[in-house]
């Protein structure tokens, strides 16, 4: 473990039952030290311990195992294939530096593949391609090798079409930068511009795309054919290695290899070299053994040529497939191959970390303020030396100890090593120990030593603030993970993967291990999808309360992605990824962690209000907006009489809406944290500089969405109106109040027009600053006259007393904080609205000299925030209201005759085809639809049930969705009253039914109707 060279870290990915653990159990059987029989690798499934593991036969968490191989020392991570634990390939793939990928020879690319590999895209890792269950094509789909070729040709052009479309958009999003200002010099941009130009990512004859049968244990690179042919065609295997794939072909007259104007030589009907002397002979070693009256003699050829040592026994048992696997694993062992790749493209830790440095510790300029000298120039200039030893893999005595823990995972103190002591790190009463899934990327970490905890806020530069940010902790052991197995050891170095005990109470989820203060946090795990399915759960027995929330904090502590919450009605509420993970924690509650009976509630689904929209013309519904006139205004007034509410609200266009919301990560620190930034000295510069690149990144998707919006707009509108709709759109920009709900959502509240004041002379109008507008950057370059005059905080009233002045200036803040309350519960069913512009005039009137102001300003407060809430709510009534409920994007796969089940049921569940292909060369169809999250909950069973188990799918959390039916729908029109009569036989639409089962979870009233006939109830029976 000492010399670094030698480590190779590597994780397995790729999309669901497409043979990640199957693989892991050969490289296991034949360099895991004797922990998996060769006879059982591929059915074994060493890494999925889980007893739910193998009774699924998926695998649902990472683990980690170290293997031997030719001196090398390689930890191989196995990591999950479904969406719902998507969540553990992120804590794979940061602690490895290469990555595995596979792709099934017959399914091809799925949506997962795309998903892993743009994962380890992010984390720059170095990826080679395995095409598992080649067999398939032989015994399944009866290929030729011809088809069999152009299958596996086109498979990897379409992964290296992804890996291309990667590195276009990093191109492009650089080169915009570049020439936003924002970046280096122009040598930046040629270094660019080289890496945009990069050959394909996986080539054959580079010794990065291996070919293989994982089940039947044989593999192989075309590396391995070269060096066999390269003695009996008298060539070099160098050139034989670049004519073993693509167009080349063997002139056998002029013994050449050529290209496709050679061809003529080559033989009547030519075939490709790796199709000539690679996939003819593995198909005739497959017809010898399996095939009718198959010709044993072949066996024996193949076996007697490259000296393989197959017991006679094993010939000649009366299983084909056995047979076959005997051949085929020793001369073509699957281990050998794989591992010889992994050592040969993959890098080693310290190539790796150079690489990844920018990924893993992205640097920190210093700032300008700091140029002066002091304490602040000494903690950069040692976080900095941190960051080299991290970048060199430094592992020498006085190199910084520094580490990243992707995850912290339960085991049960009986799976210890015997003699472990005990340690304080049990949480309370429970059976289970925590142990730190870590990467040691500096340093070397010994048993006993004290080190630092940093959460991802940690700031060095801030450290008076940063004490709930840095813990100090002892680790009390270190070992070296073998499956579910632990090593102990006594001292890990840098580049090295280990389970450390004694970080149980410091650590939740992930955090960062080092020796020293000044020292710059990792960068946070990206994760595919946010957990969406929430389930409210309780004991039940009610005493046993303590050990549901006990358990929960366990659970919480074990997994990655969790989310425990408890709700503002007291219920614990538990949000999973899915429903196969929700299943997963539930089983872990009542068997691991709280070890009670639980009663789990119907899925929590979480919807959106909005409003029809602006079809007939946004641009007239905008112009009135923006003005303050129009029918559509809604008046509240407070109890005392002192403050008016004058509310509009229109709907933003949907691309505008989807930016605002995808931008809240970024939204959040910049709204509230810039003024904190701006005064905090020397560490406020840098933070400024990294938040002007995210501001500026987001800016510019706003204005694309705009011109999206108008773009899209001008096929229905003029020439001028489009100008004018354009300029509408930006002086909405220019005007953004807050926004909300939790001041980053997709809902805006616009300052109001200064002429508003003029309708209410005696009053003073409330116009607060255009903060977010401001801290975009859209009031740069001249606003204009009608920005210019939104910085006044009141307006109106210009003999008004400095009382009423004080007063109108703590409005704007109720105002935003009503504006907060409205957005955050709509009036449908309390949930949060979704792509609302609200304009809130409040006008604030003198009122009677008494004795107790300051009881009547605390009164007036409450009575304005609360009039603002009604108003917005009001409002959106009034402006048609609609539910917006979330989507799956879903991919199902099946065949033929299965298409017709599988379409009612995705009829069933109100699902919306997009297409339908079949699969080049074989009898699946692949088919993407949308599906509403609240009809995904037993989909799955569903669709395995009525399709006898041909069919699978896999959903993915897509967008947002407004139903257009209106849920108080009431007959007006002719036709009708015609269709639906008077209105009471009209049956509740899908919205009114979703609107009416949320009311009922929450407590709030429902329009229904209890007694349908208040005659006597009539029974079946009839009795004269």
């Amino acid at each position: 473990m000492g010399d670094c060279r030698k480590i190779r870290n590597i994780c397995i990915l790729a999309h669901v039952d497409h043979g990640k653990t199957t693989l892991a159990d050969h490289l296991i059987a034949s360099s895991g030290g004797g922990l998996v029989h060769p006879k059982l690798a591929g059915r074994l499934r060493f890494m999925d311990y889980l007893d739910e593991e193998q009774r699924r036969a998926i695998t649902m968490k990472s683990s980690s195992i170290a293997l031997q191989y030719q001196g090398y020392s390689v930890n191989l991570i196995d990591s999950p294939g479904h969406m719902d634990f998507c969540s553990e390939v992120s804590t794979a793939v940061r602690m490895s530096d290469g990555a595995l990928v596979l792709v099934d020879a017959v399914e091809g690319v799925h949506i997962q593949t795309h998903a892993v590999l743009r994962q380890a895209w992010v984390e720059k890792l170095t990826p080679c391609l395995v095409l598992n269950k080649i067999d398939r094509l032989i015994t399944e789909l009866k290929f030729t090798p011809m088809e069999a070729y152009t299958r596996l040709q086109r498979i990897v052009h379409e992964v290296n079409g992804i890996m291309s479309a990667y590195r276009s958009e990093k191109y492009l999003s650089d080169v915009d930068s570049l020439l936003a200002g924002t970046g280096g010099g122009g040598g930046d941009l040629e270094l660019v511009e080289d890496e945009g130009d990069d050959e394909d990512t996986f080539q054959p004859q580079k010794g990065n795309v291996a070919f293989a049968c994982a089940l039947d244990g044989w593999g192989f690179c075309i590396g391995r054919f070269a060096e066999i042919y390269a003695a009996k065609l008298g060539a070099s295997a160098a050139a034989l290695l670049r004519g073993l794939w693509g167009p080349r072909y063997y002139n056998t007259k002029r013994k050449m290899i050529v290209g496709k104007k050679g061809v003529d030589g080559a033989g009547k009907d030519p075939e490709p070299m790796f199709v000539q002397f690679v996939l003819k002979p593995l198909w005739q070693v497959y017809e010898a053994a399996l095939g009718d009256g198959g010709d044993r003699g072949v066996l024996e050829k193949v076996i007697k040529s490259f000296n393989l040592s197959v017991l006679p026994r094993e010939l000649q048992n009366r299983d084909p497939k056995l047979v076959l696997q005997a051949v085929m694993s020793r001369w073509l062992p699957l281990s050998e191959a794989v591992l010889s790749m992994v050592a040969k493209c993959m890098p080693d830790p310290a190539s790796a970390q150079s690489l990844r440095i920018s990924r893993l510790m992205p640097r920190r300029e210093e700032p300008a303020a700091v140029t002066g000298g002091g304490g602040a120039s000494e903690i950069i200039s040692e976080a900095e030396r941190v960051r080299s030893s991290v970048e060199a893999c430094d592992s020498g005595d006085d190199a910084p100890c520094v580490a990243f823990v992707s995850k912290m995972f339960a085991v049960p103190f009986r799976m210890l090593p015997a003699g472990a002591a005990p340690a304080d790190d049990a949480a309370g009463d429970s059976e289970e120990c925590f142990l730190a899934f870590a990467r040691i990327f500096s340093g070397v970490f010994r048993a006993g030593q004290r080190v630092l905890v940093l959460s991802s806020l940690y700031d060095p530069l801030k450290r008076e603030s940063m004490e709930k940010h840095i813990q100090p902790a002892e680790l009390h052991s270190l070992y070296l993970m073998m499956g579910q197995g632990l090593k102990p050891v006594a001292a890990a170095s840098a580049g090295n993967v280990v389970a450390i005990r004694g970080l149980g109470r410091q650590i939740l989820k992930s955090a960062t291990l080092s020796s020293t203060v000044n020292c710059w946090p990792f960068s946070s795990l990206m994760f595919q999808v946010a957990p969406t399915l929430k389930v409210a759960i309780e004991p039940s027995d009610p005493a046993d309360m303590a050990a549901l929330a006990r358990g929960l904090r366990l659970l919480d502590h074990a997994d990655p992605f969790v989310e425990v919450t408890v709700s503002s009605r007291g219920e614990h509420v538990l949000a999973a990824a899915g429903e196969v993970h929700l299943e997963r924690c539930i089983k872990d509650l009542k068997d691991r962690f709280a070890k009670v009976s639980l009663e789990v509630s119907p899925p929590l689904v979480s919807y959106r209000e909005t409003i029809e929209g602006n079809a007939p013309s946004p641009l007239e519904a905008l112009k009135v907006v923006l003005s303050g006139a129009g029918d559509g205004v809604v008046e509240r007034t407070t109890p005392n009489g002192r403050c008016l509410v004058r509310v509009q609200v229109m709907k933003l266009p949907g691309s505008l809406t989807k930016v605002l919301d995808d931008g809240a990560a970024v939204l959040g620190p910049v709204l509230e944290g810039k003024e904190r930034v701006a005064v905090t000295g020397a560490g406020g510069g840098e933070h400024r500089q990294s938040d002007d690149s995210a501001v500026e990144a987001l800016k510019k998707r706003i204005l694309d969405a705009v011109d999206s919006e108008v773009e899209a707009a001008s096929e229905h509108l003029d020439g001028d109106k489009v100008e004018r709709y354009q300029s509408s759109l930006l002086l909405l920009l220019r005007r953004m109040w807050a926004l909300g709900p939790r001041h980053v959502g997709p809902n805006i509240l616009l300052v109001p027009p200064s002429g508003a004041a003029a309708d209410y002379k005696e009053g003073i109008l409330i116009a607060g600053p255009p903060q977010v507008s401001e801290r975009l950057g859209f009031l740069g370059g001249g606003g204009g006259s009608d920005s210019g005059a939104q910085y006044t905080a009141a307006t109106g009233a210009e003999n008004a007393g400095e009382l009423l002045s004080l007063e109108a200036e703590g409005l704007k803040s109720i105002v935003v904080s009503g504006f907060q309350l409205a957005t955050a519960a709509g009036p449908l069913c309390e949930e949060p609205m979704w792509g609302l512009a609200f304009l809130v005039e409040a006008f604030l009137f003198p009122g009677a000299a008494e004795q107790q102001q300051q009881q009547q300003q605390q009164d007036l407060y409450g009575q304005a925030m609360t009039a603002v809430k009604e108003a917005c709510r009001a409002a959106v009534l009034r402006s048609k209201p609609r539910l917006v409920e979330g989507m799956y994007f879903c991919e199902l796969s099946t065949t033929t005759e299965h298409l017709g089940p599988m379409y009612a049921v995705l009829s069933r569940r109100r699902a919306r085809i997009l297409k339908e292909e079949m699969q080049e060369g074989s009898p699946l169809f692949t088919v993407h639809a949308y599906v509403p999250v609240a009809e995904s909950f037993g989909f799955a069973d569903e669709l395995r049930r009525w399709t006898s188990g041909a069919a699978s799918a896999l959903l993915v959390l897509s967008h947002w969705e407004a139903l257009p039916e209106d849920p108080f729908f009431v007959p007006k029109t002719e036709e009708e009253l015609e269709e639906f009569g008077d209105g009471a036989s009209v049956l509740p639409n899908t919205a009114r039914k979703l609107i009416d089962a949320v009311r009922r979870r929450k407590g709030l009233p429902v329009e229904e109707k209890v007694v349908r006939h208040a005659t006597k109830q009539r029974t079946l029976a009839r009795k004269v």
